[in-house]
């Protein structure tokens, strides 16, 4: 009977932790299914049924669209080259930070992902301001790039940069060198030591990185908006123009779906990468592997890449400064001042508003998207079945499935009680808050699943309820990634933009909505003012990502 007990024991406590397990995952699924999947699929819904018939012929029909088969064209190719351009300027980025060890370096990793959780329209302001009319290269040599496919291009590198930085850099700083020194020693030159060593360990992180910039340029909106101008369009644009501009809401659905199954492939290849890096080479210290550049090449090496970050990252941002002070009077705080007036007719309050609405509504966001996203996390901590990585997979959805669908989704489906919301503030950190929670639930699924295993089973052992165990083990040890994983939901909350340019109201407009705004309407004012925004909304950014450099301990995870 000892024996049969003892064996029963096990299969209840695993029984146990499977109920505890779909029980935290109850409130992350109801939360997707209410304010992500309900939206988007009551889109479809509209978009392609008529008097309850589905319209499935309109597949065929929008998709030989010659239209639309461009901008089907144009969104893949400009993201398979933004990725290869990204991946060719980053990849030393990525080895600098991991390996060399300089004077300044903390300031300048938060330096190069400020653009990373700038909202899109800020980044195309500043590559607006540099290269667009009127703009430094403009003024200097009489050259203008907006409106080309290379302003694009290159505001995707500055925007995705830190992507591969963060994801390449954050294992190849934890990847042993002595393994590449030994297979020196047997007789392999540097690059043959690398190539046979080094590479195959780094090939999933590279991998991995890779698809996510081509997610993210993929389904690109408010870069392409504001410096593609009419010639090019993206899915995400196009959904966009037929929703908002045409109300061709089945050719909006069709995109829709196009863009659904375009991004659950992306995510089902980058799921399986990030499995095959957790079992590369074996790991250790990063504060082992940083040392100070010796000699002239890794010397040269550094400076490469500080020449890269200041005028790739640098020069827009500063250019960006400068116009925000560069006023018809000359420099001055002009442009600042007009803010605090609602004279113009652009808004029904002052411009300065939308940066206290947008603190106020990212901080709600950040809640959400801390709760949810940290349920989902320690759900996710012991993986289990098909299931459960699904559930990990539906959790990045909302970082490419087309947010312009959800915000209109979110109008014409939560305006009925018990759920009529559509007049509500809430709805707006709701839609930051879908964006927040992948962030959430990659800054703390490694560190939780770092955590032993065998503290937990002892404290149970003890007596302790499933709620003590992680107040006693599990929350001292990830409470430094959790107030990461808040500032990270902080900033790309205050930077949201496809869904809200919907749901935000004239009368509280956010900070990124405020911008598109301004830069959509003429005037050396509107535009010296959106300068304005952008720098404040920056400077917030910045100051975000420099105290959690600060309180981050480790550089692994995702971002």
């Amino acid at each position: 009977m000892a024996v049969v007990g003892s064996e029963v024991r096990p299969r209840v406590r695993d029984l146990k932790g499977s109920a505890i397990r779909f029980g935290l995952m109850a409130v992350p699924v109801a939360f997707f299914a209410l304010f992500f999947a309900y939206p988007v699929a009551a889109i479809v819904g509209r978009g392609l049924k008529t008097d309850g018939t589905w319209q499935f012929g309109r597949f065929g029909e929008v998709l030989t669209d010659p239209g639309i088969q461009h901008v089907l064209w144009f969104t893949t190719w400009q993201a398979l080259a933004s990725t290869a351009l990204t991946l060719l300027i980053a990849l030393p980025g990525a080895y600098v930070f991991a390996r060399f060890d300089f004077p300044g370096k903390q300031v300048l990793r938060a330096v190069v992902t400020v653009p990373f959780v700038l909202p899109t329209v800020v980044a195309g302001s500043a590559f607006l301001a540099l290269l667009g009319r009127g703009g430094l290269l403009d003024e200097a040599w009489g050259v203008r790039l907006d409106t080309t496919v290379w302003a694009i291009l290159l505001a995707h590198v500055f925007f995705n940069y830190a992507v591969v930085v963060r994801t390449v850099g954050g294992l190849w700083s934890q990847l042993d060198p002595r393994q590449e020194e030994a297979a020196r020693m047997l007789g392999a030159s540097r690059f043959a030591a690398w190539r046979t060593v080094t590479l195959p360990a780094l090939g999933p992180a590279v991998a991995a990185a890779a698809l996510m910039v081509f997610l993210f340029t993929f389904s690109s909106f408010g870069v392409v908006l504001i410096l593609g101008g009419p010639a090019f369009s993206t899915l995400e644009v196009e959904i966009y123009r037929q929703t908002a501009q045409l109300l061709a809401l089945d050719t909006a659905a069709v995109l829709t779906m196009v863009q659904f199954v375009a991004v659950c492939g992306i995510l089902a290849v980058h799921a399986w990468t990030v499995r095959r890096r957790e079992a590369t080479l074996r790991l250790v210290d990063p504060a082992r592997t940083s040392r100070k550049p010796r000699g002239a090449g890794q010397w040269a090496l550094l400076a490469g890449v500080l020449g890269t970050v200041a005028l790739l990252i640098v020069l827009p941002l500063g250019v960006l400064v400068q116009r925000s002070f560069a006023t018809a009077e000359g420099f001055g705080l002009g442009y600042f001042r007009a803010l605090t007036s609602a004279e113009g007719g652009a808004f029904l309050v002052p411009p300065i508003d939308a940066v206290w609405n947008s603190l106020e509504y990212a901080l709600v966001a950040t809640a959400i998207a801390v709760v949810i996203g940290g349920l989902a996390a320690v759900a996710l901590t012991r993986r289990a079945g098909r299931f459960v990585r699904g559930f990990d997979a539906l959790l990045m959805l909302p970082l490419g499935v087309s947010a312009v669908t959800v915000g209109f989704g979110f109008l014409i489906t939560l305006d009925k009680p018990p759920l009529d919301l559509r007049a509500s503030w809430i709805l707006v950190p709701l839609a930051q808050a879908l964006v927040g929670v992948p962030f959430v639930v990659r800054t703390m699924l490694p560190v939780l699943r770092a955590v032993d295993g065998r503290l937990r089973e002892a404290a149970a052992v003890l007596g302790a309820s499933p709620w003590r165990v992680w107040r006693e083990v599990d929350l001292p040890m990830v409470r430094r990634a959790l107030l990461i994983a808040a500032g990270f939901a902080f900033a790309v909350s205050l930077g949201e933009f496809g869904a809200t340019v919907f749901i935000a109201r004239p009368d509280n407009p956010t900070l990124p909505v405020a911008v598109a705004t301004l830069l959509g309407r003429a005037g050396e004012l509107n535009y010296g003012q959106a300068m304005a925004l952008s720098t404040l909304l920056m400077l917030v950014c910045a100051v975000s990502l420099l105290l959690l450099e600060r309180i981050r301990t480790d550089r692994t995870g995702e971002f």
